[in-house]
């Protein structure tokens, strides 16, 4: 890792082993570093932290799944066939299908292929190309 990214989500988990577990094998993500209760990951120039709930962690409230309601995380990413291939072939649930969406920007379309799923969590994951 070169240098730190200027947004870095730090995510709650309920079962650090189990995001990593999914985060590395399926995403794709690669694991930068770790210490108790707590993993930083990257994929391409994205920038991730995943941390094991515990009593002192900063919460505005309750969890209870799905975590993340109300948002989702778009994520460019060097391969996005190749991740969602991979979620096929371990019959991992997909959220929304891998399409191609148009946005509008004033009068300019931008297209983009994009595929959604939910973590082990439920936090919504937009991954795109």
């Amino acid at each position: 890792m070169e240098e730190w990214a200027a947004l870095v989500p730090e995510l709650m988990v309920s079962d650090l082993a189990r995001s990593l577990d999914v985060y590395t094998r399926l995403f794709g993500f690669t694991l930068n570093y770790t210490r108790p209760g707590f993993a930083y990951l990257s994929l391409g120039r994205l920038q991730w932290m995943l941390e094991q709930v515990h009593d002192k962690a900063w919460m505005t409230g309750p969890l209870t799944p799905p975590y993340g309601r109300g948002i989702n995380f778009q994520m460019q990413v060097p391969d996005v066939r190749a991740i969602y291939d991979r979620l096929l072939a371990e019959k991992y649930p997909i959220f929304v299908p891998l399409g191609t969406t148009v946005y509008l920007e004033g009068e300019t379309e931008h297209r983009q292929r994009e595929f959604l799923v939910q973590d082990p969590d439920g936090y919504l994951l937009r991954f795109t190309d």
